[in-house]
């Protein structure tokens, strides 16, 4: 007997009295395993406790209708007059809604639902509400209105609009949960079936890209039975044919894969149609800019509707969307799941216009990477290093986009130069060698010059030197035949690198100044900066502290100028080693600390691992070696994680050698490789936090220094300012109060907290989201 037939026989009963109806209602039977979803269970049930109308949405095979029957199932006892199931997928009428819900709840066909449903209290499940979304809503409003005891549990891929609605967005299943269905689905296909050490990786890499869409999961198991795991992973770029074959007791649409989304395509407008596709061009995610710039056009979609289509495709479950940054740099992030991706591709394709929309695509990614060089010496350095690790995917479809295409080569490698600040940055040197590489050997001559100094750049920084010399010989012989100052001035600083990787500092030097008054000819005062900061590290080499520190100091001079954090960090890191030296540890850990927050706050993995480097070599020589042994643990795995050795540092690594072997002596080998073991398993954020010995356990709201001391409401301004990057001067100014007044708090403030540098105000500041707070002023 059917679920429903079991439901109607229990609503009779009840009816004549005979036999006691426990739980009325028509819920089908479970045929197979639950799996998962533990927290959308409770999350669901407490939103149904407190709403009486809840829509679970998302994307089409995300598992909306199992989980609200399982909601259902589990809110039975709350509902004596029953939990209804009215199954709406095969319903096309609008005007046969009513009667839908009557035959579910077994009530006479004329009865009136709001009369006969006003003293009960039930749950009605209207499942699959997409295409009769209006009706719906108007049915759901007229009965709760008039019935308070009745709830409503409905499943559409979009919110049906309805007054009092709650939402909740249903997620693809967690990767744990992905893996347990797959292999419990599997099992149950393929007799014998189990997941071990052959096939575990193949049977992750399914689950990661069928996105943990259950439906798609459910269809590779069943594939499962023709092909072996790693052979389906191979065949999955033609998802949609090769999950072709479900239940033929399902509806049509939820046979496979391409059914189940054809019919979300089916009910979108052309606009969002044609959106839909054209946003298949990004990779990962994208931003309202970008989808202006590449999917407007003045037919289908014109610019000033791009928005509107946006956000019905999100009611629709057919992008996400995320609010990523904090204040000025907040941005609305836009996302596809990989499926959904695949089949607006294959809409695209037929359409004759990919090319078309792949070459916006790159166009705009290329513009983005040149506003970011226009834009990198300002106090919006940080946001753009964020933005362009956020646009990594874009970036890369952009780059693999111009090394297919022959006439884009001489683009793409501009484009990969102007990145090359990022590559560094953001840690991925080799990836940023790899793209550097395949474009030079399809670009122009004349076009090569500028890669090919950012190419060395690289290969000095990944301690490559044979690389390195070729490419910036080969850059500065094509720069001097075209005239171009930029790039001379580029191989002159680049070439002092490797000179100063390789010992030679008397080269380095010469190099360097070479560089800067290039640069200063140019006007480009970030390069000033750095040759600066270069000139200053090749100085405290050699032993010349005098001129290390005032080449240092004049870099930082002209960072605070510009409100410029990166290169102002490394020049308080050369700072920092010259107080070191100097016997002056706690102004060297100052120093050393301010410089790795400010490079872990832009993202900077190279210049974190450096704060690192310095702080392990002031522990070493301070007698804490069990401390000096962790630091050098997590430079390490950093180091690693960037493939960039002392980031091509050089010389630096004797002193590394020097006092890793002091603190290894001082522990003994045991001691030592389990502290650097330790200190190489931390994350980059729990390694800054004990670098500079933040307190992370101090409960929300208790100042970590002695006796409990809270911050004053001032104190604390400052302290969100001191975060943000802020000199006592900025402070004073922003607060309109004295320099000397702005010192003062700086000063209580660390006696309050028991700490001893401002990076430790800005580790503990930030923590605790000070810096993104308004200030007093602005109340």
């Amino acid at each position: 007997m059917s679920g429903s037939a079991n439901g109607n026989a229990n609503a009779n009963a009840n009816a004549n009295g005979t036999v006691p109806a426990q739980r009325p209602g028509n819920l089908p039977a479970e045929l197979t395993s639950f799996v998962g979803r533990r927290d959308e269970l409770t999350r669901v049930k407490r939103l149904l406790s407190e709403a009486r109308l809840v829509t679970l949405t998302g994307v089409g095979g995300v598992g909306k209708t199992r989980l609200a029957l399982r909601v259902a199932q589990q809110a039975q006892r709350a509902f004596p007059d029953g939990t209804w199931l009215v199954e709406l997928a095969a319903l096309d009428d609008p005007g046969l809604l009513a009667q839908s819900v009557r035959t579910a709840l077994a009530l006479p066909p004329q009865a009136a639902l709001a009369e006969t449903l006003r003293d009960r209290r039930l749950l009605l499940v209207l499942d699959n509400c997409e295409h009769l979304q209006d009706a719906c809503a108007v049915l759901a409003e007229a009965v709760l209105r008039a019935c308070p005891g009745v709830r409503v549990l409905a499943t559409s891929r979009h919110r049906l609009g309805a007054h009092g609605e709650h939402t909740f967005a249903v997620p693809p299943l967690a990767l744990p949960d992905r893996e347990a269905l797959l292999a419990a689905r599997a099992a149950a296909a393929v007799p014998g079936f189990a997941v071990n050490p052959r096939n575990a990786a193949d049977m992750t890499a399914l689950c990661t890209r069928l996105d943990g869409l259950p439906l798609a999961l459910e269809l590779a198991a069943v594939r499962l039975r023709s092909l072996s795991p790693g052979e389906l992973v191979a065949r999955l770029d033609d998802r949609f044919q090769l999950l072709d074959t479900g239940s033929s007791a399902a509806l049509p649409r939820q046979q496979t894969l391409r059914a189940l989304v054809d019919w979300s395509f089916g009910l979108c407008t052309p606009a969002e149609q044609a959106l839909w596709t054209r946003l298949s061009v990004f990779a990962g995610e994208c931003d309202l800019e970008a989808v202006q710039e590449v999917c407007a056009d003045d037919d289908a979609i014109p610019q000033q509707q791009v928005l509107a289509v946006l956000a019905a495709l999100i009611d629709k479950s057919v992008l996400s969307c995320e609010h990523r940054g904090a204040g000025a740099g907040a941005r609305a992030r836009y996302r596809m799941l990989e499926t959904v991706r695949r089949y607006g591709q294959e809409r695209l394709a037929a359409t004759g216009g990919a090319d078309a929309l792949r070459g916006r695509h790159r166009d705009h990614y290329r513009g983005l990477a040149e506003r970011a060089v226009r834009h990198w010496f300002s106090p919006s350095q940080g946001e753009w290093l964020e933005r362009l690790r956020l646009e990594h995917p874009n970036l890369r479809a952009a780059l693999e986009f111009c090394v297919l295409r022959p006439g884009d080569a001489a683009a793409g490698l501009r484009m990969a130069a102007d990145l090359g600040t990022y590559w560094e940055g953001s840690g991925t040197v080799a990836e940023g060698r790899r793209w550097l590489d395949r474009l030079l050997a399809r670009a122009p001559e004349e076009d090569r010059a500028g890669g090919l100094a950012v190419a060395g750049w690289l290969a000095v920084i990944q301690n490559d030197p044979t690389a390195a010399e070729a490419a910036l010989a080969e850059a500065g012989r094509l720069a001097r035949d075209l005239g171009d100052a930029r790039v001379l001035a580029q191989v002159a600083l680049f070439r002092g690198m490797a000179a100063m990787s390789v010992g030679d500092l008397r080269l380095s030097a010469e190099l360097y100044e070479e560089a800067l008054a290039r640069h200063r000819e140019l006007g480009d005062p970030y390069a000033v900066a750095m040759s600066l900061f270069r000139l200053a590290l090749v100085a405290s080499t050699g032993g010349d502290s005098e001129s290390a520190v005032a080449r240092s100091e004049e870099c930082r001079a002209l960072c605070e100028a510009h409100g410029e954090l990166w290169a102002r960090a490394y020049a308080q890191w050369v700072l920092g080693v010259e107080k070191w030296r100097g016997g002056d540890a706690a102004a060297a850990s100052a120093l050393a600390g301010e410089s790795l927050l400010a490079n872990h706050r832009i993202g900077d993995r190279l210049g974190v691992a450096l704060g690192l480097e310095l702080l392990a070599w002031i522990a070493a020589t301070g007698a804490q070696p069990d401390r000096a042994a962790s630091l050098f643990g997590a430079a390490h795995a950093l180091w690693q994680a960037t493939g960039s050795p002392l980031a091509g540092f050089g010389l630096l690594a004797e002193c590394h050698e020097t006092w890793s072997a002091a603190a290894c002596g001082a522990l003994g080998e045991r001691a030592y490789l389990r502290d650097f073991q330790g200190g190489a398993a931390l994350s980059p954020e729990q390694a800054v936090g004990f670098a500079l010995g933040v307190d992370r356990s101090a409960a929300p709201g208790r100042e970590p220094g002695a006796g409990g001391a809270r911050l004053t409401r001032r104190e604390t301004e400052v302290a969100a300012m001191v975060a943000r990057g802020l000199t006592n001067k900025e402070i004073a100014a922003s607060l309109v109060i004295a320099q000397r007044t702005a010192e003062s708090h700086v000063e209580n403030i660390l006696a309050k907290l028991g700490f001893t540098s401002r990076a430790q105000i800005a580790s503990w500041a930030t923590q605790r989201q000070l810096a993104s707070a308004p200030s007093e002023s602005a109340v």
